[in-house]
């Protein structure tokens, strides 16, 4: 009643006698409101109205102003949409359909307002001064260097029995000293000091290859953005559905479980396995205080939890020996591989307040202390991100071959991934890029420090991963060199051989379950009947051949069998 009274008035509000019959009541302080007009002061009011007003007076107390004005605010929106994709035709009239549909976007999409909010810094915190002294307890400057002479051996004779990639000598420090080696504070970050998330609580997709909802569906100008890297910046990292990660964001987490994952810890191991993919490898060779000190995390999802239920191995904590097992609940994605590159590539979003992670996948066991790995491979080279190259491939180029050679992933999804990066100015590796040792890592084991530069790194990763396949080694070397060309900041790449000296890597769980197969059907397998021996004798019998006397007859007795000949005239029998 209110919006009609108001409504009335705004059109006409001399029409006194009417309001008066519908009982309103005005309290003006001019004179002719108090009062009834005069004859001549009423006329001469009526002839200043137009035929036009008293039009939209009309329609306005038939309450249909309102869906004029919706049609009118229709019709412009249509003027504009039809104007957008005239210039569009325009610009691909000479473009094939395939090119005009990968350079096409989805223009309703595009001119609807997005709701986009930023979620707040989670930057891990140092623990309070008396926590960090329990830990730190004596100066690593006063413990001799065990590694100060060491020389990397050189390779050891070819083995024609054993091919393939192995192990390499890496010297560690005891684990005492390796914890004493371990930075009190936090590493610059250059550039970069402040890191925020984007938030959607409905994404929309704007283009055709935008990635999924999972991450945002950020555009491809809000890609090339997110790489120039300025002191503060707000890029999409997944979860863009909360400001929680795993709090109804897609990747849903138990509310105990994340309560535990936002503890403060220097350390961390983690690993995944989804769709029942591997089998898990318990970690070797740790020592008390880390035991003590570093959780060892494995993220799951409902068919692996139930396939570990169902052979005993999850116990009332669930855990699984040194694991602590994360139940997932509604994955993003269907492939259970690209599932896994969330914790892989998200630690820091998952875990916000945490210095350290060492990311290994679900195929391998640990067999070195964490606290060792990070002061070989971070603390002593003064990096802050570490990963290890492929052991055979340097360049992209040739990884994606391989990849479509092994049936990774499917060649068309390849070869558009390739060709974008081509345009981007990616080139074939070379001498020409040292010290930069390989374009192509192998990325089964990440060792990172979270700040805020290899956060960004791992997001925008990830975001490779999310807008195209989900094969990290293709996209990691062009997020690497983009952020290097912009900032003092670099990848310790070690060498494969080294990764083995601290991981052993087991097969998949199908490999496993088929080498299995073939080992119980060949120990039920029968032996051929000549393999068959009598196990009362301990030399086989020699057969000679029978005297046959005058009048003998044939013996009736089973026939012998020849399996082998020896010398002439003899065969061995059984």
């Amino acid at each position: 009643m209110t919006g009609w009274s108001l409504g009335l008035r705004t059109v006409s509000d001399g029409s006194l006698q009417q309001l008066a019959q519908n009982g309103v009541l005005y309290s003006h302080s001019n004179s002719f409101v108090s009062r009834k007009g005069s004859k001549t002061s009423l006329s001469s009011y009526r002839e200043k109205e137009k035929f036009l007003p008293s039009i939209f007076r009309f329609l306005v107390r038939k309450q249909v102003g309102m869906l004029i004005l919706a049609a009118f605010a229709l019709l412009a929106f249509l003027t504009a949409f039809w104007m957008v994709n005239k210039e569009d035709a325009s610009r691909s009239s000479k473009l094939d359909f395939k090119e005009w549909f990968e350079n096409s976007t989805y223009h309703l999409s595009a001119l609807l307002p997005r709701k986009v909010m930023v979620c707040g810094e989670h930057n891990a915190q140092l623990p309070p001064p008396h926590a960090l002294a329990m830990i730190q307890t004596k100066d690593f400057t006063a413990f001799p260097d065990p590694c100060r002479n060491f020389a990397f051996p050189p390779p050891p004779p070819g083995d024609r029995r054993r091919i393939g990639p192995r192990p390499c000598p890496v010297c560690y420090v005891p684990v005492e000293q390796a914890i004493a080696r371990m930075p009190r504070v936090p590493s610059v970050s250059p550039g970069l000091q402040h890191l925020t998330y984007f938030h959607e609580q409905i994404p929309m997709k704007t283009e055709p290859h935008g990635g999924s909802a999972f991450g945002g569906y950020p555009s491809l100008v809000e890609r090339n953005a997110s790489f120039d890297i300025k002191e503060s910046m707000t890029v999409h990292c997944g979860f863009v559905q909360g400001c929680r990660p795993g709090d109804r964001t897609g990747f849903d987490i138990d509310a105990a479980d994340l309560k535990e994952m936002e503890q403060f810890h220097d350390v961390i191991v983690a690993s995944a396995i989804f769709g029942n993919y591997d089998v898990i490898q318990q970690p070797k060779n740790w020592g008390k205080t880390t035991r003590e000190k570093v959780p060892f995390y494995m993220f799951v999802d409902e068919e692996t939890e139930a396939s570990l239920k169902n052979s005993s191995l999850l116990d009332s904590r669930s855990r699984v020996g040194l694991w602590r097992i994360i139940l997932v609940r509604n994955v993003p994605y269907s492939d259970a591989r690209r599932n896994g590159k969330v914790p892989k590539l998200l630690l820091h979003r998952l875990f916000p307040n945490v210095r350290y992670s060492i990311w290994i996948d679900g195929k391998l066991q640990l067999i070195v202390d964490p606290y060792q790995i990070l002061e070989r491979f971070l603390w002593r080279q003064n990096a802050t991100f570490a990963i290890s190259r492929h052991y055979r491939r340097f360049d992209v180029f040739e990884e994606a071959e391989a990849n479509k050679a092994a049936g990774k992933y499917d060649n068309v999804s390849i070869d558009h991934q390739i060709d974008f990066y081509k345009k981007e100015g990616l080139t074939a590796y070379s001498e020409a890029k040292l010290p930069i040792t390989s374009d192509v890592p192998e990325g089964c084991v990440i060792i990172k420090e979270h700040i805020p530069i290899t956060n960004l790194f791992t997001c925008l990763w990830f975001n490779e991963v999310d807008r195209f396949t989900s094969r990290d080694q293709l996209s990691f070397s062009t997020v690497r060199d983009k952020l290097m060309a912009k900032v003092s900041w670099n990848v310790n790449m070690f060498l494969d051989c080294e990764r083995r000296n601290f991981v052993i890597q087991a097969y998949h769980r199908d490999l496993l379950e088929q080498r299995a197969h073939m080992t119980v059907m060949r120990s039920h397998a029968h032996p051929p009947p000549a393999l068959v021996r009598d196990s009362s004798s301990s030399k086989p019998p020699v057969r000679r051949p029978p005297k046959r006397g005058k009048g003998e007859r044939k013996s009736n007795s089973r026939r012998h069998r020849k399996v082998g000949s020896g010398s002439k005239g003899s065969s061995t029998t059984f």
